[in-house]
């Protein structure tokens, strides 16, 4: 399976809590990958997601962009590069705090994706 995200429909994220947040889904079961699910989101400026738990990891990795990861209680400086995993009942958030879009993958088991 091949695709371009330029293909993908970005959906705004209307969880409680979150603010110019936005998410495409690239690669799940629809695609054949059984189990788990990959994402994208954009942040705009001064946008985040919501301060949450669930019971699944997740695993991120930054593709531009500054920010935040609220990661239970602790604050990191996240960029273009870094990378994050975030247990399973972690306390998180992540918030753009740069000039432009803070893009982020995100991969997490299938019951993660709503």
């Amino acid at each position: 399976m091949v695709g371009n995200i330029k293909d993908i429909n970005e959906v705004e994220v209307k969880a409680e809590g979150a603010e110019g947040a936005k998410k495409l889904t690239l690669i799940g079961p629809k695609e054949g990958w059984e189990g788990y699910v990959m994402r994208e989101f954009h942040l705009e400026v001064h946008g985040h997601t919501p301060k949450h738990t669930h019971p699944w990891p997740h695993i991120n990795y930054i593709l531009k962009g500054h920010g935040i990861l609220h990661l239970d209680g602790q604050n990191y400086k996240i960029n273009e590069g870094s990378y994050a995993y975030v247990p399973s009942g972690a306390l998180h958030q992540f918030q753009n705090i740069g000039e432009g879009t803070l893009s982020f993958i995100c991969i997490v088991p299938e019951e993660g994706d709503k």
